[in-house]
């Protein structure tokens, strides 16, 4: 078993894998953790299809990378773009890795009035497993959620997750869309390990990403990404070393048969305890089996009213 760290990088992780002929479907491809993910798993022979939103981007990463490697269109907050890549995937999948997100957005609610936040991190993730779900169980696979230390202390709200009824926060909207990652791949497990599905959330690690392309200096210093002297905080990762644990994830094989799992810094993510840093640990009081089975139920819910 190797020793990797919070400083290992996605290339490091991934060296001496052997991924050839298998097929990894990896949103949010084009740009930052996703597209590091992409780079060190395409160097180890995975074929690779990249779901992104601007298609000219996948496709000119595509044009870099070695091996097959296919870039197409995907909207998560759109349920119709979800299907329409989906229905593009038609042979075994043995990888699906969930990357993409979003946080500070210019519009709170899409027009279906789902949060934005929990429409993209969460359902379209969600319905995406659902649509792959076959393709998946043909020979088993890895279903991996990046999730965010911004979980921490934000259990979810099944009876607002739209947030009709609280003063909409977009900072805490996102936390929320985080815990219903860690709570996603905790019920995918459960109903589909006896198929070789299993599923685990990752905590990446804070980075300088698109993902905070909405921030401000002004935030991103009161988060601590940027200290008062305008430097970088040392305990921001670059994209390589926040895609580590996604690339472990997908080729660790001590984790061959496990699910149910937060895994950080290529390792199984500790517990928050009063001395944990502020962008580490896992914090296991947002997640539950009731609230994960409750959540995808309402998952569906929410997919069969559109």
């Amino acid at each position: 078993m190797a020793d990797f760290n919070r400083n290992s990088t996605a290339r490091e992780v991934a060296r001496g894998v052997d991924l050839r002929g298998k097929q990894i479907v990896l949103t949010g491809a084009a740009s930052g953790i996703g597209l590091e993910t992409a780079r060190a798993l395409a160097l180890i022979g995975a074929d690779l299809v990249l779901g992104v939103r601007r298609l000219d981007a996948g496709e000119d990463l595509a044009r870099t990378l070695p091996g097959r490697v296919t870039a197409l269109p995907l909207d998560l907050s759109d349920f119709a773009s979800i299907e329409a890549f989906a229905a593009k995937i038609e042979s075994p999948v043995d990888i699906l890795i969930a990357n993409a997100g979003v946080s500070k957005t210019p519009d709170s609610h899409l027009p279906n009035g789902l949060e934005v936040r929990f429409a993209t991190n969460h359902l379209g993730h969600f319905l995406l497993a659902l649509r792959l779900h076959a393709q998946m169980a043909q020979r088993g696979a890895r279903l991996i959620a990046v999730s965010s230390a911004a979980h921490k202390g934000c259990p979810i709200h099944l009876d607002d997750l739209q947030w009709r009824n609280r003063p909409h926060f977009d900072g805490l909207a996102y936390a929320e869309s985080k815990s219903a990652n860690i709570l996603f791949t905790q019920e995918a497990m459960r109903r589909w390990s006896a198929q070789g599905i299993f599923a685990n959330a990752v905590l990446p690690g804070s980075a300088l990403t698109g993902l905070q392309r909405y921030h401000g200096d002004a935030l991103k210093r009161r988060i601590g990404f940027i200290n008062e002297d305008g430097s970088v905080n040392e305990f921001v990762k670059t994209h390589e070393q926040a895609a580590a644990t996604s690339v472990w994830a997908a080729t660790a094989p001590e984790l061959a048969g496990r699910g149910g799992l937060v895994l950080e810094d290529c390792a199984e993510a500790l517990p928050v305890t009063p001395d944990t840093h502020v962008w580490s640990g896992y914090d296991s009081s947002v997640a539950d089996p009731a609230t994960a089975k409750a959540l995808w139920d309402h998952s569906l819910e929410l997919l069969n009213e559109r």
